[in-house]
């Protein structure tokens, strides 16, 4: 299924029917601030496998994160999250960055890491916090590469729907996407945060 979704003004009744189909175990391509990604529910451990498997990887090898609408959600799935980190992240997001923190009990076995750990992200873009805040649940989100190496990301949604259709129960289509991933930041070692991937987020402003 295709669905054309307005990146500023997304159509509830779109919405409602990508939430649908995650609430019945699909998965889905959708767009972020930064490159489409492939997402299911977060609870699906199918779903969950299903992407492991279009990207290739066994799902305990996995380090996927999880997309969150708001800083209430990131507290119930971050745990021991510091005043300092808390701040950072309020100045950050919704914005290009990942944040690894300690995982809460309310992360879903198949999903943690097996340091126990999270990423999580709000991105600066109103459908997938649309997609999370109607869903009642955070969406596992794991960018979408090409086989093309010189085409790291597909950023064209026509190139999107032709090589992924087959394999995804739904796509959305909100234009062109970006071709730089988010910036990663690990915050489980202390209050300074570790830079795992410089991406589109600056790091300048830390």
């Amino acid at each position: 299924m295709l669905l054309e979704i307005h990146p500023d003004n997304p159509q509830e009744r779109h919405i409602r029917r990508a939430v649908e189909c995650l609430r019945d175990g699909g998965v889905i391509i959708y767009p972020t601030d930064t490159v489409y990604g492939l997402g299911c529910d977060i609870n699906n451990k199918k779903a969950f496998e299903r992407i492991c498997k279009i990207r290739g990887i066994k799902p305990d090898k996995a380090r996927f994160s999880c997309i969150c609408e708001d800083f209430k959600r990131i507290g119930a799935y971050g745990s021991h999250i510091s005043t300092s980190t808390y701040k950072l992240m309020r100045r950050l997001l919704p914005g290009p960055y990942t944040f690894i923190l300690e995982a809460s009990r309310e992360v879903p076995r198949h999903f943690r890491q097996r340091e126990k750990n999270v990423g999580i992200r709000m991105p600066d873009h109103k459908v997938p916090l649309m997609l999370t805040e109607m869903l009642g649940n955070p969406i596992v989100t794991t960018s979408l590469k090409a086989d093309d190496e010189l085409l790291e990301y597909l950023t064209d949604p026509e190139m999107i729907h032709k090589d992924f259709a087959h394999e995804v129960d739904l796509f959305i289509d909100s234009g062109f996407g970006g071709n730089i991933p988010s910036t990663i930041l690990d915050m489980t070692e202390g209050d300074t945060p570790v830079v795992i991937r410089e991406g589109l987020g600056s790091i300048d402003i830390l």
